[in-house]
């Protein structure tokens, strides 16, 4: 029996870490962004989305999300903001009510870090992105944080006067925070 134990407890301990998480705590997850306006970073929160996310940190490069940006839910700081970039000239959210981003690999980077590489669709402009990202477990969930670089000129967000980018800067860091709990089988 004393010899089956180291067994048993490295075949629990293999399971344990190959665990695939892919149940989003939403309440506990967040996509933000930060812009700058005049040269003054401006923090913003996007209120509403969904993502269907599964990893497993064993097998990373199996990884796969596709994230949907109810952009109507934005938050950037003020009524008359929020207002403001909800219209034609910024998001359209009439006729654009969403922002989405499907990945087409995961990559590990060493040291813990990772990079999803895939196509981030705004305002009908599919283009390719790459986010680097971390990998934790704490607690049973596996926390995922990352952030990337968007110009928002690429995507037509900002056009007419607004596309001045001594006003408002074209790059906007956009910045992820997902809780993941395990699938359940």
């Amino acid at each position: 029996m004393m010899r089956l134990f180291p067994l048993i407890f490295l075949l629990l301990a293999g399971a344990a870490q190959a665990a695939e998480f892919g149940t989003l705590q939403v309440e506990k997850s967040a996509i933000a962004f930060v812009s700058r306006q005049m040269n003054v970073p401006v923090d913003g929160v996007f209120r509403k989305f969904s993502a269907l996310i599964v990893l497993d940190p064993a097998r990373p490069e199996a990884g796969r999300a596709q994230i949907d940006i109810d952009l109507a839910s934005i938050d950037a700081g003020s009524a008359e903001a929020n207002d403001e970039v909800k219209g034609k000239s910024w998001f359209n959210v009439r006729e654009f009510p969403k922002a989405s981003f499907s990945s087409s690999s995961v990559r590990s980077l060493g040291g813990g870090r990772f990079e999803t590489s895939g196509r981030m669709s705004i305002k009908g402009k599919t283009l390719e992105v790459r986010a680097p990202f971390t990998l934790r477990q704490e607690k049973g969930a596996l926390i995922v944080d990352g952030s990337f670089p968007l110009k928002r000129l690429d995507y037509g967000i900002g056009s007419g006067i607004w596309s001045d980018t001594s006003v408002v800067a074209d790059e906007v860091q956009i910045k992820f925070h997902f809780v993941l709990t395990p699938v359940s089988k």
